[in-house]
């Protein structure tokens, strides 16, 4: 099979789809690999390193599209990529398409083969490659929010861990899957008083167990997001439903009763964000304000670091990317349940349900097209 890796165009994206050690393991099994030039330097990964991994390096996108059998990515394609995929073609890389309109009407069109990252699921429930870059972003929500919370940066001016005889911020986070639990640590490591939110009591009885009383747990209803929320310097929206719209925890009304300066980050913007105020912004222009409380919300928090989250990223897809490659698409999706429900979009039709009842389109199961 013929793997390619453009050069990601999002506004301020410097991570890539493969590391140069990613494209060594294809090559090694028989594949070639187009590298659009330059397409690492962002990640400090050169074009001599994937030359010397056994890439080709092509000067343009459009070549990459029009000569891969497999689009490998980090981020959606941009209406312009989009343009360039064609049917049975496979696109292996985050989608997001639940608040995505415009894209998911595109990726129908081009009839390519459509594998979303963050819906590949494992039979507990896990997300395996949507997990490297939660960890990645949960850990930079708490940072951030650090950053945010000084007055030059528009906060409140208060510092993350106090100093004796001053209290520390008040940091509430809404989730405690991979993002919130990254999130967590990260603020309690700056001695923040920090309180986790959740829906599932296991979840929180494993937070206490591991932490004990250095983090509190508290259950996930609308009285106690209100009570925490309007007590917070910093709230980071960190829930997820697999491939679907999130909901909003955190509503208009509710900002004018939390504190003036206030930040929130919510990293689920990129599936619709749980503060209903958010929407996407870029590292270009991060932040905006509404009723006096700062609001960030990048939508690829992890491209910021994208050296450690490119090494993370191809850690987890490396395998999947492979099983593709070997196989075809389709056994491979035959043959592992959870990368059959990675696939979003086949041959012009919605194969995963979130995505189409976030849109009211039709539905088609994977397994009456396969």
């Amino acid at each position: 099979m013929i793997v390619g890796v453009p050069k990601e165009i999002k506004n301020n994206e410097y991570r890539v789809g493969m590391t140069p050690g990613g494209v060594r393991e294809f090559v090694h099994h028989g594949h070639a690999v187009l590298v659009e030039r330059s397409a690492g330097e962002g990640s400090s990964f050169t074009d001599e390193a994937y030359a010397a991994a056994g890439a080709e390096l092509v000067d343009t996108a459009q070549e990459v599209f029009a000569r891969a059998d497999m689009i490998v990515k980090v981020k959606e394609p941009q209406p312009v990529e989009i343009e360039m995929l064609r049917p049975g073609q496979i696109l292996f890389t985050y989608l997001h398409l639940a608040p995505d309109l415009p894209q998911t009407q595109g990726l129908i069109k081009s009839g390519a083969v459509c594998i979303a990252y963050e819906t590949v699921e494992l039979p507990n429930g896990t997300l395996p490659l949507l997990a490297p870059m939660s960890e990645v972003a949960g850990r930079m929500a708490a940072q951030v929010g650090a950053t945010y919370l000084q007055k030059p940066f528009g906060g409140r001016g208060v510092l993350m861990g106090g100093v004796p005889g001053v209290l520390p911020a008040k940091v509430v986070v809404l989730g405690a899957g991979v993002v919130g639990t990254n999130a967590a640590y990260v603020a309690m490591g700056m001695g923040a008083d920090v309180t986790v939110m959740d829906i599932n009591i296991d979840r929180l009885r494993y937070l206490d167990e591991i932490w004990g009383n250095r983090v509190r747990t508290l259950y996930s209803s609308k009285h106690n997001i209100e009570e925490a929320v309007y007590q917070a310097d910093l709230v980071i929206g960190a829930v997820l439903l697999p491939g679907a719209k999130t909901p909003w925890l955190v509503t208009r009304e509710m900002l004018p009763h939390m504190k003036r300066g206030a930040v929130v980050v919510d990293v689920s913007v990129d599936q619709g964000g749980c503060i209903e105020t958010t929407h996407p912004t870029t590292h270009a222009d991060p932040t905006f304000v509404v009723d006096g409380v700062l609001h960030y919300g990048v939508a690829n928090m992890p491209g910021a670091v994208p050296n450690t989250s490119t090494l993370a990223l191809t850690n987890a897809t490396l395998r999947y990317g492979l099983a593709i490659a070997d196989k075809g698409w389709k056994q491979a999706v035959l043959d592992d349940p959870a990368l059959a429900k990675g696939v979003n979009v086949l041959d012009g039709n919605i194969t995963y349900k979130p995505v189409a009842d976030a849109h009211g389109m039709n539905y088609t199961p994977l397994e009456k097209l396969l």
